[in-house]
């Protein structure tokens, strides 16, 4: 069972920046993958960004130069650096864990970008 806590969402003003967490309840050592999905009102969980146990990191077309993914492996912690963003961006932002065939999800943190 892999816990994740994800924090440091809220209202930022188009063209800004902000940075979201999340938290694991074990090392990133036994975690194959670690990403970042959104979920707008009224569509589907998309992926943002994803970095894998040996930092390779994939990013959807919409946020290539804008976020970054990152992780603090001592602390277990993944973020990601979102910077220029735009009114689209509005989402819940959830991780994920892939671990040992499973995946596991935090509970979401809302972003919200006024334009």
């Amino acid at each position: 069972q892999v816990r994740l806590v994800e924090s440091g969402g809220g209202l930022v003003q188009a063209g800004g920046s902000l940075r979201i967490s999340c938290a694991a309840s074990t090392t990133f050592f036994s975690i194959n993958a670690m990403g970042w999905y959104g979920q707008a009102p009224g569509k589907q969980r998309e992926l943002v960004a994803t970095i894998t146990r040996g930092g390779r990191t994939n990013y959807a077309d919409s946020v290539k130069g804008r976020f970054t993914i990152s992780r603090d492996n001592a602390k277990n912690i993944v973020y990601l650096q979102m910077n220029s963003l735009k009114a689209e961006d509005t989402a819940v932002y959830y991780c994920k864990a892939e671990r040992a065939g499973q995946d596991y999800w935090g509970q979401g943190t809302q972003v919200t970008v006024s334009s």
